[in-house]
């Protein structure tokens, strides 16, 4: 995030406009939305802008700029043409510590104006600092369809009733849980179907008769491979209303960032051999959390039933009487293939897929780590086997699949974070695999992937990100 967005009070305090044209005006435009005291400073003006003055809606100073006419203001926005003018407004601000923004320039600016859905007390504002305003001007045009106007009065009747929740509801989490009842029931909607007297009488209904008791709840919910865009909308939608993320080293950043801002995260680890807790204890640490009434968020990376131990957490969960539900997550086999080109399944090539893990293992008896495996199962032939958490057994697992039967020159590869911009590929064979994974230096998390389907993605492959 290159800047810090905020929302300013200019109400009544005096703003700077350098500049007296269309550009000028449309500045002027939305300063005047935040009834803002307003000051045009230029030696000639539109006409648009000498009727708003005729108006007395802003003040107009005919003359050049000075550095002197800052002093006073709390922003100033520069809209000349004259980039020696943008320029020395730009700088004369900075030396005041005013807030200043000269259009079209974003390395003369301290702040940039968003493109904004307006539906106060309710705003939302866009910014791509600078970079691409038309874009953000598209995405702005997307999110106005999906804000009706109503939820401008819907604030409305919650800025109306704030006090009263506030001295009802003693704790921040049951006034959460109140306002996140109200906005997704019937008074919401009593609201957006213009009913807006029976809204109020049902949320005075609402305060007076507060809560029942809170019971805590459990969300087990797949995080899935990494990218963002690949959350369903429930586990999304939970995401934003837990009050504790019990979350593992797999989440990726992006996904975490989408967990509400002010819930409790709680790292539990969970990276191969190396556990922050042991299994057992985030099971009883889910159970305490609920106990205390809060909803809890326990999410993993990929599927919580595929090699996530979600079966174990919620076994946990029913022994101690602990409500819960469950999101699938897309696994990593199904969203790293796919974005590595690499079909799972193909008439040609394989007709079944097998997952597995592997993890070393110490050897009974001596101080050798091993990975023991099915290998009958994994060498059977026209199918693809993906292994999850195998990086550092891969010499091993590419040795033993050839020693139970699969030809040495079976296409085999490892996909590093795939479906992130970090993604990587390896391609090679059972004889080489290794040798190359090393040579890339490729981290965890990685998946492996073997089977005639891998040749495919010499022609299949289409999501390519650059490297830095």
């Amino acid at each position: 995030m290159e800047s810090l967005p905020i929302f300013m009070r200019i109400a009544h305090s005096r703003c700077l406009v350098i500049g007296g044209g269309d550009v000028a005006l449309r500045k002027v435009t939305m300063l005047m939305k935040a009834e803002a005291s307003i000051e045009v400073v230029a030696p000639e003006v539109c006409s648009e802008l000498l009727a708003l003055e005729a108006e007395q809606q802003i003040k107009i100073t005919r003359a050049e700029f000075s550095p002197a006419q800052i002093d006073g203001a709390v922003l100033v926005i520069a809209a000349t043409d004259d980039e020696a003018v943008n320029t020395q407004v730009s700088v004369e601000a900075k030396v005041r510590n005013v807030p200043v923004n000269v259009v079209d320039s974003p390395a003369l600016c301290t702040f940039t104006m968003p493109a904004i859905i307006d539906r106060s007390p309710l705003v939302i504002a866009i910014s791509s600092n600078g970079s691409a305003p038309v874009l953000a001007r598209l995405i702005r045009a997307k999110i106005e369809t999906m804000v009706p106007a109503t939820y401008g009065r819907l604030a409305s009747l919650a800025r109306e009733f704030r006090d009263d929740v506030k001295a009802k509801f003693t704790t921040t989490q049951n006034r959460r849980i109140f306002w996140e009842k109200v906005f997704q029931g019937p008074i919401a909607e009593l609201m957006f179907s213009g009913q807006e007297r029976a809204a109020k009488s049902a949320l005075k209904a609402e305060i007076a008769s507060g809560l029942d008791q809170q019971h805590g709840e459990v969300y087990l919910v797949g995080g899935g491979p990494g990218d963002p865009d690949l959350l369903t909308f429930r586990a999304l939608r939970l995401m934003q209303q837990c009050d504790v993320c019990v979350y593992d080293k797999l989440v990726s950043k992006e996904v975490m960032e989408l967990v509400r801002r002010d819930a409790e995260l709680i790292y539990v680890g969970k990276a191969r051999d190396q556990h922050t807790l042991p299994q057992e204890e985030i099971n009883h640490l889910l159970v305490k959390f609920a106990k205390e009434g809060k909803r809890v968020l326990r999410l993993k990376g990929g599927d919580p039933f595929i090699f996530g131990r979600g079966g174990e957490e919620i076994e946990t969960l029913m022994e101690n009487g602990v409500p819960f539900q469950v999101v699938p997550g897309i696994t990593a086999a199904n969203g790293v293939s796919s974005y590595a080109g690499i079909p799972l399944t193909h008439r040609d090539h394989a007709q079944s897929c097998i997952f597995t893990t592997g993890h070393l293992k110490p050897k009974n008896g001596t101080q050798q780590n091993v990975v023991e495996l099915d290998w009958v199962a994994l060498t059977r032939p026209n199918q693809t086997v993906v292994i999850y958490m195998g990086l550092v057994g891969l010499d091993q697992i590419c040795a033993k699949l050839v020693e139970h039967g699969l030809p040495a020159t079976t296409p085999a590869a490892v996909v590093q974070q795939g479906t992130t911009l970090k993604q990587r590929v390896v391609v090679g064979d059972l004889t080489n695999l290794a040798e190359k994974t090393g040579l890339a230096d490729l981290k965890p998390p990685c998946l492996i992937i073997v089977g005639g389907v891998v040749k495919l993605r010499e022609k299949l492959a289409w999501f390519e990100p650059m490297q830095d």
